[in-house]
C-alpha cells in the first residue's frame, strides 16, 4: 500500500513504530502487519515465556529481547535508544494486544506534521470502557492533571507519538513499569515541550491485563504526589 493510498504525505517524516510486548504471541501479528503498512516496526519483547519474539519476526518486525522481564518502561526505553541510534525523527508507541488500532496512525502523523508537538497522546473515550476502568481513568485523569497543573486528557493511554528530542530527554528516567508513561508527560512539560492529543477508538474485548492493579495504583499515586511536590517547589 502506498503512502498516498494510506492518506499520508509522500514526504512523511522518518518514524519508527515501537511495540512493547509481554506474552502476546496470539495477538501481536495483526498489530505488526497493519503498523508495518506505515512505518518500520520494532518489537521489544520484555522477557516473554511464549513465542512472541518469533511471531513478531515472522510478521516482519525487528525484535529486541530483554531478559528477564523488566517492565513496560524499560522496554520503551530500549526502543527509544534503538530509535535514537538509528536516527529516527520520532516514534509511535502502541500496545501489542490489539487495544490500539494501528490504522489510526495517520491521526498522529497529521497532528505531528501540522504543529510539531513533542508528545501526542491518543485520547480514549472513557464512556466506552468497562465501568471500573472508566471510574479509574476518570479519577486518574483529574488527579494527575491537578498534580501537574494542566489538563492531560488521558495519561494512561500508551498510544503515543514522541519526538526525537523528547526521547533524548527521557534518558535519565527512573521508572521501569507502566509509570514511565506518566514520567514521560512530566518530562515533556518540565522541558517546556508541546503536548497534544488526538481522539482514538476505545477497544476492549475482555483481554487479560498484565497490570497488577494494586501495584499500579500505588505507583500511580507515588508518581502523582512526587509531581505535585516538584511543581510546588518549582512553580
Amino acid at each position: 500500500m502506498s503512502t498516498q493510498e494510506q492518506g499520508l504525505r509522500p514526504s512523511q517524516p522518518r518514524i519508527l513504530a515501537i511495540i512493547p510486548a509481554y506474552n502476546e504471541a496470539t495477538r501481536i501479528k495483526p498489530v505488526i502487519t497493519t503498523a508495518a503498512g506505515f512505518f518500520p516496526v520494532l518489537v521489544v519483547d520484555d522477557g516473554s515465556a511464549d513465542e512472541t519474539a518469533s511471531v513478531a519476526r515472522a510478521a516482519g518486525a525487528e525484535v529486541l529481547v530483554q531478559e528477564p522481564n523488566q517492565g513496560k518502561g524499560a522496554a520503551l526505553k530500549a526502543g527509544f535508544e534503538y530509535a535514537l541510534a538509528q536516527d529516527f525523527e520520532a516514534v509511535i508507541t502502541l500496545d501489542a494486544d490489539g487495544q490500539h488500532d494501528p490504522a489510526e496512525i495517520p491521526l498522529f502523523i497529521e497532528t505531528y506534521t501540522a504543529s510539531a508537538p513533542d508528545l501526542v497522546i491518543g485520547k480514549r473515550n472513557f464512556d466506552g470502557m468497562p465501568p471500573l476502568r472508566r471510574v479509574a481513568n476518570t479519577l486518574g485523569q483529574a488527579t494527575f492533571s491537578w498534580a501537574i497543573g494542566q489538563n492531560v486528557p488521558d495519561n494512561q493511554s500508551g498510544y503515543r507519538l514522541l519526538s526525537r528530542r523528547l526521547m533524548a530527554g527521557l534518558g535519565e528516567g527512573v521508572e521501569q513499569g507502566f509509570e514511565f508513561e506518566l514520567e514521560m508527560i512530566v518530562t515533556c512539560i518540565r522541558l517546556g515541550y508541546r503536548l497534544e492529543s488526538v481522539p482514538i477508538r476505545t477497544i476492549y474485548a475482555g483481554e487479560t491485563s498484565h497490570i497488577n492493579n494494586r501495584h499500579h495504583l500505588t505507583n500511580f499515586l507515588r508518581v502523582t504526589w512526587q509531581t505535585r511536590q516538584a511543581r510546588q517547589r518549582n512553580p
